[in-house]
């Protein structure tokens, strides 16, 4: 079963129509106890970092001990942003410090947020991405940019002004910057490898 976490910041119900529309099994979840139960575990999420960390900061216990248990965790828009140790939206703030690096505003877009469809760059590879080609299109709605210390992080970019880290994986723990669940077949396939993982 995977666990769709609801902390006040995601896009939930996108979410998990997507994931019925594959036959995966999941529900709603918003406290520890629920999370310790799921298989898998998706943090979705549109807004700021800081609000969505001062939300999280009392599941982070229980987030950890997930990761830790090895189950797949995988990151949405802001849900993939408050995975590193920290984000500057607003002032400094720290993340839940899954993976190394920090977040910040996009430099040289056109225009911000970033609001639309554009193409996906696989630099590496992951079972995430199983069926899914450089060139793809994925759709984005975002302000900010996760900044990864290690190259290795690093699955997918993107480019809008510069070009950034847009899919992201260490270990069991897997983030993307566009919304899979509105960015067609090839956001379908992303979301059956998750499902698949767990």
């Amino acid at each position: 079963m995977i666990g769709i976490l609801d902390y006040g910041m995601g896009n939930i119900g996108s979410v998990s129509y997507a994931l019925e529309r594959i036959g995966a099994k999941s529900a709603v979840v918003t406290d520890a106890q629920e999370i310790g139960k799921c298989d898998g575990l998706i943090i979705p999420g549109v807004g700021a970092f800081a609000p969505a960390m001062k939300r999280l900061e009392q599941l982070k216990p229980s987030l950890k001990e997930f990761v830790a248990s090895g189950r797949p965790m995988l990151g949405i828009c802001l849900g993939m942003e408050v995975l590193f140790d920290e984000g500057t939206e607003g002032g400094k703030c720290a993340g839940l410090g899954f993976l190394e690096g920090s977040v910040k505003k996009l430099e040289g877009a056109p225009k911000l947020p970033q609001v639309g469809w554009n193409t996906i760059e696989i630099t590496g590879e992951s079972p995430l991405f199983a069926g899914v080609a450089s060139g793809e299109y994925a759709y984005f709605v975002h302000s900010y940019a996760c900044k990864p210390k290690k190259a290795g992080v690093t699955i997918a970019t993107t480019e809008y002004g510069e070009r950034f880290a847009c899919a992201v994986g260490g270990g069991n723990v897997f983030g993307v910057q566009f919304h899979p669940e509105k960015s067609g077949a090839a956001g379908e396939r992303l979301l059956r490898n998750f499902a698949r993982m767990t």
